[in-house]
């Protein structure tokens, strides 16, 4: 790779800095540029009907300020912003904003297209970089100047016969390509033209056409600026950050510390090249420190679709907050973590979120937990747990974990990811369905406490079939459980022993079921494993289960036993 071809962009000498030691504490104007660089970076650009729709999803999410096109280079663009204005879709406190060269004929036709507005932002730039003004006009520092002085006064002429409100907006495209000192020189002399006011102030947009540095370089460019620009009291200050090394959202968010009032950006990211910053992702951002983006994105699947029909792009399925896995852990170690994360939430009943892997809540933006775990190859015992949980309110013991993992692990090996409903069928044909040979049918349950000095004051009584055939057995033991193992020994010559048995109910409510956790060792050969039973009865729940338990360890696969034949 020839990387000898290229030379390091200019950095700025600025030791005095000073927003390193800031932090964010609220949110910018937002202005969504979707309808006019996301549009033009599109394959195939919305229609009109399109770009109506897209225009009402921004109102909804509280965009203020909505660049609607450049109706003077576009007939489409004039067409859609005609329509905007004659069937009064635009909202009262919203700002259209429109884009003009620094020509006269575009600057008249801008003005026929927002004639009935009652407020609307004039955008007017010129290239100022080094570079264009060299190989693509020819010009000089004053050309270049004169050009942006010139475009303001045709402005502000027309803006006094203008019935609504006018504010202007001044870019000097490629302003990271521009020398600073000559970015401050034509922002200047625009500001001196237009003349504003606190009360009437203009935008200063300093965009990042190509992002040509690391984000600490063009935040020390905003802060330059910043401290120099005339009636800066009158400015509000908007950065226009561009993706092109893949750092849009962090030089955004460092040129807000560096003394930035408004960010221009596109839901998702959209733009020409690797895209504009990604507005959403900075709001997402905020919100997950604590700060009200004011933006209405509570609903993130709403604004993917829309943006996917009228964009026909689909977003990433791991874009920041939006991606449809985000939400998700495969590794067997975050589902663990994610898991006893949750379960400490509402332990704690916490008001703070604090979940590992998750920097929000997925509810608060329009997601569910659902899909937060996610089952392959490389998940691990928590994951399965935790679906068995979340989905189907089963809560495995702790020490069964391992177990069913393995029976998950199997299956994606073989497959890859392994739905939750998958993984519910698994259970059922490793637990709840572990009928056969032996099947518990029914259960009588006797108290002896009257009749009995001895401890063993319970008796039982089960019918079940044994490879079809029925049969009953009876046992009395220290409750149900110590008397069914005592009659498993006593008819069928079952020599086992429950190491740990836990219950709880699946639902709540008069009717609801029990499940019942039953480890079971065969005492002959060692051996133990987990059975499960389900039932409106507890008691019922737990007979089952040690009947899964002993299917399990094949206790009850050959007929005619006889004692030590297992």
């Amino acid at each position: 790779m020839n990387y000898k071809k290229y030379r390091k962009n200019p950095v700025v000498n600025y030791p005095e800095r000073e927003w390193p030691n800031r932090e964010i504490e609220k949110a910018p104007v937002w202005c969504s540029v979707d309808l006019r660089d996301g549009n033009q970076a599109l394959i195939d650009p919305m229609v009109v009907t399109e770009k109506i729709e897209m225009f009402e999803l921004l109102t909804r999410i509280g965009f203020k300020e909505i660049e609607v096109g450049f109706p003077a280079a576009s007939q489409i663009e004039y067409d859609f912003l005609r329509q905007l204005v004659d069937r009064r879709l635009i909202p009262d406190d919203v700002w259209v904003q429109v884009l003009s060269q620094c020509r006269e004929e575009q600057i008249e036709r801008t003005f026929e297209s927002i004639e009935g507005c009652s407020q609307a932002i004039v955008h007017i730039y010129n290239s100022t970089s080094t570079l264009q003004r060299d190989v693509v006009f020819g010009m000089d520092r004053e050309e270049i100047k004169a050009i942006a002085v010139q475009g303001t006064k045709w402005v502000k002429e027309r803006a006094k016969n203008f019935p609504g409100k006018i504010m202007l907006e001044y870019s000097p495209e490629s302003f990271t390509g521009t020398e600073l000192d000559f970015a401050l020189d034509i922002c200047n002399a625009v500001i001196e033209t237009w003349e504003p006011t606190k009360d009437a102030p203009m935008i200063i947009n300093l965009p990042s056409t190509v992002e040509m540095n690391t984000p600490n370089v063009y935040a020390d460019q905003i802060e330059w600026m910043n401290k120099r620009l005339n009636r800066r009291d009158s400015l509000i200050l908007s950065v226009h950050p561009h993706n092109d090394r893949g750092c849009g959202v962090a030089a955004s968010e460092l040129a807000l510390l560096a003394g930035a009032d408004r960010v221009e950006g596109t839901l998702l990211g959209n733009g020409e090249r690797t895209g504009n910053v990604d507005v959403l992702t900075i709001a997402y951002n905020m919100f997950s420190q604590g700060i009200d983006p004011e933006l209405e994105i509570s609903n993130i699947n709403e604004i993917i679709e829309v943006y996917e029909r009228c964009c026909k792009m689909h977003v990433d399925p791991r874009h920041p907050y939006a991606g449809k896995l985000v939400f998700t852990a495969f590794s067997g170690s975050h589902q663990d973590a994610i898991n006893k994360g949750v379960a400490a939430m509402k332990k704690r009943r916490s008001e703070i979120w604090q979940v590992p892997y998750l920097p929000i809540d997925p509810s608060d933006i329009g997601r569910v937990y659902e899909p937060i775990v996610r089952i392959n190859s490389q998940s691990g015992k928590g994951g399965v747990a935790f679906i068995m949980d979340t989905y189907f309110g089963f809560r495995l013991p702790k020490e069964m974990h391992r177990e069913f993992a393995d029976v998950i692990q199997t299956i994606s090996e073989a497959q890859g990811e392994v739905s939750p409903d998958q993984i519910m069928d698994a259970f059922r044909d490793a637990y709840l369905n572990r009928k056969e040979p032996l099947h518990f049918r029914k259960l009588s349950v006797q108290d002896l406490s009257d009749e009995t000095e001895s401890s063993f004051d319970t008796k039982v009584t089960v019918t079940y079939t044994d490879h079809g055939e029925t049969g009953t057995l009876t046992g009395v033991g220290n409750g149900p459980l110590d008397a069914l193992r005592r009659g498993l020994r006593e008819t069928l010559d079952l020599n086992v022993k429950i190491l740990d048995y836990t219950e709880h109910a699946l639902q709540s409510g008069s009717d609801s079921q029990a499940a019942a956790y039953i480890h079971l060792l065969d005492s002959d050969t060692g051996r133990a494993t987990y059975g499960v039973g389900v039932s409106s009865n507890i008691t019922r729940a737990s007979m089952r289960a040690v009947f899964s338990a002993i299917n399990r360890l094949g206790l009850g696969e050959k007929k005619n036993r006889v004692p030590g034949d297992f």
